[in-house]
């Protein structure tokens, strides 16, 4: 994972080139430059943020072809009790019209392996999707475990439909919830799994897959168990300064309010786009983005949630 960096690598206003419903409440858009330049290269579980106006940010995961830069897709689930963003975009966005994008970010890169076992719920298939093909073309073992409410509100199944038998849907209202101790259990060392979905479903994952190699992203902050909150120094090593973090405030506030530019998004510890590098002093991590071994390691923090254990930090910034 690369740590954040205080100007975005890409940021563009593009056109809606297409918009199709992938399933019932999913709306899969295809965007592309204006003037039809290239968009940057991507990889299977990259994510865009799509400025949809003043305090309406949202992700959302590629699901297209990373081969194909002439476009972008996004799949968008309507979120009748969400915060705005899905229901902008399912009622405004239409073709021809022009949002603002800027990206791409992978906190979910896939990683070379012999075998793969593939868990997605609900919209959590969008980054999944991609991952398939690329596993597919690199001769690999996998399989797909695919769950929803119902059948009709599961995305992509006719582009899934390709690959036969190692993709099993299994719709809840059709067959219950997801039989994860089928595909999860006695696996062979060498395989990766890979998750994206509800929470619930993350959750079960990781209790089945104790010390196993696991990748998951999540829609939503995981809850976290932190200690008290304390007061702490941030030094800014490129900058010069040192600013006191406040108990109840973050180091995200703290370094915007001094006046230190910083890339953020989701401000809730799920996108890593405020990913920074830690020169000196132990995170408290409470995001839901870093692996345990990231965390253990402590050289990077998600500013906009993490704290410190001790009483200074010494931060890229």
């Amino acid at each position: 994972m690369t740590s954040s960096s205080p100007s975005p690598a890409y940021e563009a206003e593009l056109v809606v080139d297409g918009r199709e419903f992938a399933a019932h409440g999913v709306l899969a858009l295809t965007l592309r430059h204006p003037l039809g330049e290239e968009l940057p290269a991507w990889e299977p579980g990259a994510h865009v943020d799509v400025l949809l106006g003043p305090a309406l940010e949202r992700q959302y995961s590629l699901c297209g072809d990373p081969a194909d830069r002439r476009v972008w897709r996004i799949g968008v689930l309507l979120e009748p009790d969400g915060r705005g963003g899905s229901a902008y975009v399912h009622a405004e966005l239409k073709p021809g019209d022009k949002v603002r994008v800027r990206g791409p970010r992978n906190n979910f890169a896939l990683e070379p392996a012999p075998r793969y076992r593939f868990v997605a719920g609900g919209i959590g298939i969008t980054p999944i999707l991609p991952m398939l093909a690329v596993a597919e073309a690199a001769g690999a073992q996998w399989s797909l475990l695919y769950g929803g409410r119902s059948r009709e509100s599961m995305a992509f199944q006719a582009e899934l439909g390709v690959y036969g038998d190692r993709v099993t849907v299994a719709p809840q209202d059709e067959s219950g919830l997801l039989d994860l101790g089928a595909v999860l259990d006695g696996l062979p060392e060498d395989t990766l799994v890979y998750s994206c979905g509800p929470g619930p479903l993350l959750d079960a994952v990781e209790e089945r897959c104790p010390g196993r190699a696991l990748r998951m992203e999540r829609f939503r902050p995981k809850e976290q168990l932190t200690g008290p909150d304390n007061e702490f120094e941030v030094v800014l090593e490129r900058t010069g300064r040192t600013v006191t973090v406040p108990v109840g405030v973050s180091v995200l506030d703290t370094v915007r309010a001094a006046g230190v530019e910083v890339l953020f998004s989701c401000a809730e510890g799920t996108c890593g786009t405020c990913e920074t590098d830690v020169l000196e002093g132990t995170p408290d991590h409470r995001d839901s983005v870093l692996s345990d071994e990231e965390r253990e390691a402590g050289e990077t923090m998600l500013i906009c949630v993490s704290r410190c254990r001790g009483a200074r930090l010494v931060l890229d910034l």
